[in-house]
């Protein structure tokens, strides 16, 4: 018990070295600026920072951009680039967040069924609307919903499956509720075959280019989320201890473990309904960010976020200049950048063991 409390005192010292703040920090703006340049229409950095300076007004500067290129950096680049940065942030945030909670490193931010509790939701707005109401406006709501009550049925049925409110209950009530809302998802795309194409390209993953709209939704949940699960980031390590030993350091386990899946599924489920499924994130990054880093939750969840951002914003560039003018689904880059990801991974372990 002493070397318990002596651990979660340790814990609690710990926080971010300056220098992997100062990598982080450089690496998201990095990825920012690349995010901003890179497209079928080349414009030079030097003339988007001049560019930049003539917005902020400062004296003996002048755009170097045409009008059409202005548009297409800050109309059109600008908020992709914020928005893949909103929900690559909060995707890793998230799984990192569950991995702290289930005490599982391979948890990622889909575990109690956002997912398809999104995909159903979807899958039914696009089946079932009539063609001229369905559209971007309706979609992202509808998975939103379908999420939220996926997640919801998941926790009541893992509370009443264990008094305790185990993580091993909330993760095997996860996959139960997943599977039925696969299974009803899949009979309505069979029902409705003529949407499928409009099915699978929202599952695939992408990030609209509708301008600052879908920044603005997606924004408070990220702010609300991110802010609950960083004031609890410190507990995140004393959850690791196990329940019984967080419970004799006087932490309220089971209201702690709430707020956290709560917040780590709002935002889940928003970045998720703005974007479609985007697979890897949630579990590359905070492995890598170990790997390379190690660290305490203390130090995981805000570099978790800062390294997703700049990581989706990356990976967004990839999936639109890749094929241009045609765009690959960032879920399916994900998916080429996870595979070796975790071979890597699993050769590293065997190594170590």
């Amino acid at each position: 018990m002493v070397e318990s409390a002596l651990d979660a005192r340790a814990v609690r010292a710990r926080g971010i070295p300056p220098a992997w703040a100062v990598a982080a920090g450089t690496f998201l703006v990095v990825a920012l600026a690349v995010g901003l340049v890179v497209g079928p229409v080349h414009i030079a950095v030097g003339d988007v920072v001049r560019s930049l300076a003539a917005k902020l007004h400062v004296p003996g500067v002048e755009s170097p951009l045409s009008p059409t290129e202005d548009a297409i950096v800050w109309d059109l680049r600008l908020p992709r680039v914020v928005l893949a940065a909103l929900v690559g942030g909060m995707l890793a945030l998230a799984g990192a967040t569950y991995q702290g909670v289930f005490r599982n490193p391979l948890a990622d931010p889909y575990l109690l069924g956002v997912a398809a509790g999104a995909g159903l939701g979807a899958t039914l707005a696009i089946a079932y609307l009539p063609e001229g109401v369905r559209s971007q406006d309706v979609v992202p709501p509808a998975a939103f919903l379908g999420g939220a009550i996926a997640v919801s049925a998941a926790y009541a049925l893992g509370r009443s499956a264990a008094r305790g409110r185990s993580s091993a209950a909330l993760v095997l009530a996860g996959v139960t509720v997943a599977s039925f809302f696969t299974a009803v998802q899949t009979f309505v795309q069979q029902q409705h075959s003529d949407t499928l194409q409009e099915v699978y390209s929202w599952i695939l993953g992408g990030l609209p280019s509708s301008g600052w709209k879908d920044v603005g939704v997606i924004a408070p949940y990220v702010a609300i989320a991110g802010g609950a699960i960083f004031l609890h980031r410190r507990l995140l390590d004393v959850l690791v201890l196990g329940d019984d030993e967080a419970a004799s350091l006087g932490v309220d386990v089971r209201r702690v473990r709430l707020v956290l899946v709560v917040a780590a599924t709002v935002g889940t489920a928003a970045a998720v309904a703005v974007s479609g499924l985007i697979g890897f994130v949630g579990i590359i990054v905070p492995h890598a960010i170990r790997l390379v880093a190690g660290g305490t939750y203390r130090m995981l969840v805000p570099l978790s976020f800062v390294v997703g951002a700049g990581f989706l914003v990356l990976v967004d560039a990839v999936a639109r200049t890749a094929l241009a003018p045609a765009e690959i689904p960032i879920g399916v880059v994900t998916a080429f950048i996870g595979a070796p990801f975790f071979a890597i991974v699993l050769r590293t372990s065997r190594r170590v063991g």
